[in-house]
């Protein structure tokens, strides 16, 4: 597999059975359009069928993670069916055999956060920060960020964060284990590739057959949530509130008042 099989993602595979999926459109913080939302639903499918990934690396090109959806071509095109799209990236992602390692290496948003968490193993760097801003871009938290955070951190800091939209920063994110670990003395994706050559050297039945056990716990709340969410996000989409959040949005005023 090569990058020329993308228009959005890099995707290099090492002979150490890592491949490092890099999400390029750094100009924008690796913001998502609907194009590049059907290449992230694809590409775990395709390195799931490759049997010499052993590994796998997400990450964002430039200064950032995922700044989330693209808010500026989203309400341009056609919205998914709530049966597919999200719903569909989540599944192909809890799926994947091999291990995934996030290197975030910058802000993590929205959809961004939520591909961010989905991995098995997460480490950030220190300017690495993270939220859910559904809500503040006036849209249900459907993509997988209900399903998600709650298991993270527990259902009633995971509400807050939903509900406001707020940043948590890597540092704190790392004290109540929502991520792994923050990576200060090195570069973030230096680390998650060490880290990734390092499962990818060990038995691999044993760490795939393990994280399968452990994913049913996730796959448990995601068949629980995620259809629900994504189909009152759909819903969303076109009320009135949307339409505010998204002028807002555009000249940069806040919808929430200042705590």
């Amino acid at each position: 597999m090569s990058k020329q099989n993308y228009k959005y993602l890099i995707v290099e595979k090492r002979p150490s059975g890592v491949a490092i999926v890099t999400m390029n459109r750094p100009e924008i913080l690796n913001a998502i359009n609907w194009d590049m939302h059907s290449e992230l639903e694809r590409v775990f499918v395709e390195l799931d069928e490759d049997k010499a990934v052993r590994a796998i690396v997400l990450t964002g090109a430039g200064r950032g993670f995922c700044s989330g959806g693209d808010q500026k071509t989203l309400d341009k095109s056609p919205i998914p069916s709530p049966t597919r799209g999200g719903r569909h990236l989540i599944r192909n992602m809890l799926e994947v055999e091999a291990p995934i390692i996030a290197a975030v290496n910058g802000v993590a948003v929205g959809l961004g956060a939520t591909l961010a968490l989905f991995c098995d193993v997460i480490f950030a760097s220190p300017a690495a920060r993270f939220a859910d801003t559904h809500v503040t871009a006036g849209v249900v938290a459907g993509d997988g960020g209900a399903v998600m955070w709650p298991l993270l951190m527990g259902p009633v800091r995971a509400k807050h964060y939903l509900m406001t939209g707020d940043f948590i920063s890597a540092e704190k994110a790392a004290s109540i284990g929502m991520i792994n670990e923050v990576i200060s003395n090195r570069d973030v994706k230096d680390a998650a590739i060490e880290y990734a050559e390092m499962l990818a050297s060990g038995p691999r039945e044993s760490i795939i057959w393990t994280k399968y056990c452990v994913n049913k716990i996730i796959k448990q709340y995601a068949h629980l949530l995620l259809d629900t969410s994504t189909a009152l996000e759909t819903i969303t989409f076109a009320a009135p509130e949307r339409r505010d959040a998204v002028a807002a949005f555009a000249e940069k005023r806040k919808r929430f008042a200042e705590r």
